[in-house]
């Protein structure tokens, strides 16, 4: 099994794209003057402190010379693709995980018994061709191949043999892991626990008590015995859009006018893919960066935004009061009878509970006076116009209100490369 990691991947492009600017600290994120957050940093912007996910001011503060840029997705996805494409010839084992990021299994066959430490090495003098660097892990395991290409950033290939799992695992810290969290590192330290090779020898009471019906997995992966296929998972379990607000929402119209465009992206994307859904989910964060989020069970399979725009308007109220501040809106939607070939997420980081239905006092005041069919056919007219002229050709007003209040940071998720 090997993992390719795109070096930096976002900035990379930047770089290879305006030759002015290699060798020089660039940041893809959010306006650091407002709520933005750094999507990937270059190697140089690092050398300062900067890292993926931080708060753009605090980045601007510690490299304030740094060259930033908002990101080109339609760009990234190209060349992702390109990589893609490279790995697939090598071997249709492929998954890819996300934009930047991909398992292949390369095991030797009776066709095909080339040394896979050879194909590795193939695989970055290719995706060098592209102008981008990649970082490969190669070993017996996903877990493994993962950890190891962490392990010599960049154009690093660290290769852990057969045999030499236990070796490679046992010093790195708990952290390391996949799945061991900040709680769980809490409770594993107050045991004396700072390493793979302890936690792999942990009692079986204490793996149980923080990883319930999964501590027999853990203690496998921590002793290289991860059997995990590699596996190219079409199945869509969730089409979700977010948004991250450049200033605060405080009113309901400005809230409902958010929710208003990421459900219109949903709808579309949904269409797009030939998928409906029957559960409707909506997500907020608030200035105290707390989350929140809540779920509806709609009567049928649905893929049109005015049956899910009215319903919405009424889960606001769930989640929010007067007064609460709201830095980021999602929507999402899932339970699909079939699915297509995409990779999303429905904000699974987060609970989710089911509510009563019971409707926000502004809810019926604010949203748009279209009735679920009259919905459905003009949601197929602006589909047709922005399939022939582009995604900006055709929006309501309350899209351009709220386009107006985003953040520009880029993301990884892979409903943004699919």
């Amino acid at each position: 099994m090997l993992l390719v990691d795109l070096d930096a991947f976002f900035a990379s492009v930047e770089q290879l794209d305006h030759p002015a600017w290699r060798g020089k600290p660039v940041i893809v994120g959010g306006d650091p003057k407002k709520h933005g957050v750094v999507s990937t940093a270059s190697y140089e912007a690092r050398e300062y402190g900067v890292r993926s996910a931080m708060p753009s001011s605090t980045a601007y503060q510690l490299c304030p010379h740094a060259i930033w840029t908002r990101g080109h997705f339609s760009r990234y996805r190209e060349l992702s693709s390109a990589v893609m494409d490279i790995l697939f010839c090598e071997s249709p084992r492929l998954q890819q995980v996300s934009i930047d990021e991909a398992f292949l299994d390369i095991s030797p066959t009776r066709v095909n018994r080339e040394h896979p430490v050879s194909v590795a090495r193939r695989i970055q003098q290719r995706v060098s061709e592209l102008g981008i660097t990649c970082s490969i892990g190669l070993g017996t395991s996903k877990t493994i191949a993962k950890i190891a290409s962490d392990m010599d950033k960049p154009c690093g290939l660290t290769v852990v043999y057969p045999g030499r799992e236990s070796d490679f695992l046992s010093p790195l810290p708990i952290r390391t892991m996949s799945g061991v969290g900040e709680r769980a590192e809490e409770i594993l330290h107050l045991h004396g626990i700072q390493t793979l090779g302890q936690l792999a020898c942990a009692p079986s009471g204490l793996l149980k008590e923080i990883w319930g019906k999964n501590a027999s997995m853990m203690r496998n992966r921590c002793l290289g015995l991860d059997a995990t296929p590699v596996k190219n998972d079409d199945e869509v379990k969730s089409v979700s859009n977010e948004m991250t607000v450049s200033e605060d929402l405080v009113a309901f119209e400005e809230i409902s006018a958010a929710v208003d465009t990421m459900a219109a992206k949903v709808g579309r994307r949904l269409r797009k893919k030939g998928l409906a859904g029957h559960t409707l989910v909506l997500k907020m964060k608030f200035s105290d960066r707390s989350v929140r989020s809540v779920q509806r069970r709609m009567d049928g399979p649905e893929d049109n935004e005015f049956v899910f725009i009215p319903l919405l308007h009424r889960m606001i109220d769930e989640i929010w009061k007067p007064g609460m501040k709201v830095r980021l809106v999602g929507v999402g939607v899932s339970g699909f009878a079939s699915c297509a070939s995409e990779q999303t997420s429905l904000f699974m980081p987060f609970e989710m509970q089911e509510t009563d239905n019971h409707a926000h006092p502004h809810a019926d005041s604010e949203q748009l006076n279209i009735d679920a069919s009259s919905g459905k056919n003009l949601a197929n007219a602006t589909d047709k116009v922005k399939n022939r002229f582009g995604e900006n050709a055709v929006f309501f007003g309350k899209e351009l209100h709220a386009s107006k209040k985003t953040t520009g940071s880029a993301a990884k998720n892979p409903a943004d490369y699919k």
